[in-house]
C-alpha cells in the first residue's frame, strides 16, 4: 500500500467516525429532547388545529362578499398553519435538523398568524389609507419577522418576544379610525367585536409575557409554562374568530 492509499483510508475511516458521531449525538439529543418535554407538550395545538380547519372552512364559506371572505380565508389559514405546525413541532422527537427546521418554521409561523388576525378586522372595519397603511404595515413586518427568524435561529428569547408583541399591538395607532369604521355595524355588535379583539389581544400578550419569563411552570413533567402559553394561544384564537364571525355574518 502507498502512502497515498494509507492517507486515504485513514481519511475514510475518519470521515465514517465523524457520521457514527454525529449520528450518535442526535440520536442523544432526540432522547434527551423527549426526556425534558411535558407530556401535554402539543397537545392543545393538535387538537386545536382540526377545529380550526372547519371552523374556518365555515367562516369562509359564510363570508357574504368577496372582500369578506378574502380576510376570513387569511385568518383561517393562518391560524390552522400555526396550530398544525406547532403540533407536529411540538409532539414529535425529531432529529436535531429537523427540530431546528421545524422550529423556524413554528416561530416564523407567529408573525403569519399577527398578520393574518389583523387581515379580516382592518377590511371589516377600516376604509382607504388607514385600510391600506395597516394592512402593508402588519404584513410588511410579518415578512420581515419571518425573514429574522429563519436565518437568525438562535435569537434570544428577550429579543424576538418583544417583536411579537410590538407587532400585535400595532392597532392601537388606528383606535380612532376603527372606532369611526364602527358605525357600519350595530352598536351591541360593534361592542362585541372591539371587546373579543382587545381580549384576543390581552391573552396573547399575558402568553407572550409567560412565554419570555417560563413563569409560572405549574408542572414541568407534564403542563409547564409551554402549556400555559398555548392554552392562552388557544383562548386568543377563539376570541378572535368569534369577533370575525360577529362582524362578519352581521353583513349577510
Amino acid at each position: 500500500m502507498t502512502p497515498r492509499d494509507r492517507v486515504e483510508n485513514a481519511v475514510e475511516h475518519a470521515v465514517e467516525r465523524a457520521e457514527h458521531a454525529v449520528e450518535r449525538a442526535s440520536e442523544l439529543m432526540s432522547d434527551k429532547l423527549a426526556e425534558v418535554k411535558p407530556h401535554l407538550r402539543g397537545w392543545l395545538h393538535a387538537a386545536t388545529a382540526p377545529i380550526a380547519l372547519v371552523a374556518g372552512i365555515v367562516l369562509v364559506a359564510l363570508s357574504p362578499t368577496e372582500l369578506t371572505r378574502i380576510g376570513s380565508a387569511a385568518f383561517a389559514f393562518s391560524a390552522l398553519l400555526v396550530f398544525t405546525v406547532s403540533a407536529i413541532y411540538h409532539r414529535g422527537t425529531w432529529s436535531p435538523r429537523t427540530w431546528a427546521f421545524l422550529r423556524r418554521f413554528d416561530h416564523a409561523n407567529i408573525f403569519v398568524l399577527i398578520a393574518g388576525t389583523y387581515t379580516p378586522y382592518a377590511l371589516l372595519f377600516l376604509e382607504g389609507t388607514a385600510r391600506t397603511t395597516l394592512l402593508l404595515v402588519v404584513w410588511g413586518a410579518a415578512i420581515a419577522g419571518v425573514i429574522f427568524r429563519v436565518f437568525w435561529t438562535d435569537a434570544p428569547r428577550w429579543l424576538y418576544t418583544p417583536m411579537y408583541l410590538a407587532l400585535g399591538w400595532a392597532a392601537i395607532f388606528f383606535i380612532p379610525a376603527f372606532v369611526a369604521g364602527a358605525d357600519r355595524f350595530s352598536s351591541g355588535i360593534a361592542i362585541a367585536t372591539l371587546v373579543l379583539v382587545a381580549a384576543g389581544g390581552l391573552l396573547y400578550t399575558v402568553g407572550g409575557v409567560i412565554y419570555g419569563l417560563k413563569r409560572p411552570n405549574p408542572s414541568p413533567r407534564w403542563f409547564g409554562f409551554h402549556e400555559v402559553f398555548h392554552s392562552l394561544t388557544v383562548l386568543a384564537f377563539a376570541a378572535h374568530y368569534v369577533g370575525v364571525s360577529l362582524a362578519t355574518y352581521s353583513l349577510r
